[in-house]
């Protein structure tokens, strides 16, 4: 089984390198590594240049302007020749050297079309500290309406889905990936199951909790994409969703 492992960055050096190398120390090799840059003014192309070598042949990737993060994630799977796809960000990194290896059993023991898990939230500055633990453990479908949705970068999508359904809308700013849930597990019921793994690190200070205006564009279109795909929600219900991550810090905390 391959997995197409994608990561698009623009500007990414002081992350891209930890990024890259969480790939590159997976004990699972048949991945293909696909990385989107968006014609990067920094040292994210060097970096890149730099990593070829060591995935002897196992890295493609291209540097040119795109149309923003949905759009490069897009020609990523595009470019995709994988059985299943993934979506690595270029500030997030996998947690153990074992972690598509894990997840490929599970994928090939259930036979699903998408299986998803949990991360970890930690500060820029201290990569081993956890300040938030995601469990997608509680997911479900009907939850979307409140605003909850598999933790994105820890889901494994077969490649096919996207050619059926479809791909990330470019006309969203931050929750393309969300309304993408909705589409494949609400509308057109997908088959999918969790596994109990914490499989990735994401850094803090991810684009839709930069600010408040941040998270109300957040909110708006998860709103939209709600009602694109035939679920009703309001703002209101979306506040659901801050007294868990409440409890989530709180959880970790102890």
């Amino acid at each position: 089984m391959k997995i197409s492992i994608i990561t698009v960055c623009y500007n990414s050096a002081a992350t891209l390198r930890t990024t890259i190398d969480s790939v590159l120390q997976q004990t699972y090799r048949d991945i293909e590594y696909i990385i989107i840059d968006g014609h990067s003014t920094d040292k994210s192309v060097e970096i890149i240049r730099s990593c070829e070598a060591d995935f002897a042949g196992r890295l493609r990737w291209l540097s040119e302007p795109d149309k923003g993060m949905y759009d490069a994630m897009n020609k990523g799977i595009r470019m995709a020749t994988g059985d299943y796809v993934a979506i690595l960000n270029a500030d997030d990194f996998y947690n153990y050297p074992g972690s598509i290896e894990t997840v490929v059993n599970y994928l090939q023991t259930t036979g699903v079309d998408m299986c998803y898990s949990d991360v970890r939230f930690v500060p820029p500055a201290d990569l081993g500290k956890t300040v938030r633990y995601y469990s997608s453990a509680k997911f479900r479908p009907a939850l979307f309406r409140f605003g909850f949705m598999p933790a994105h970068p820890s889901c494994f999508i077969r490649r096919t889905v996207f050619k059926e359904i479809g791909y990330y809308k470019t006309d969203y700013h931050i929750a393309a990936d969300y309304e993408l849930l909705i589409r494949f597990l609400y509308k057109h019921q997908i088959a999918y199951r969790y596994l109990a793994f914490d499989i990735i690190k994401m850094r803090t200070g991810g684009k839709s909790t930069k600010s408040w205006k941040s998270n109300l564009l957040l909110n708006r279109e998860i709103v939209r994409a709600c009602r694109e795909n035939g679920i009703y929600t309001n703002l209101l219900l979306l506040s659901f969703k801050y007294f868990v991550k409440v409890f989530e810090l709180i959880q970790t905390k102890n």
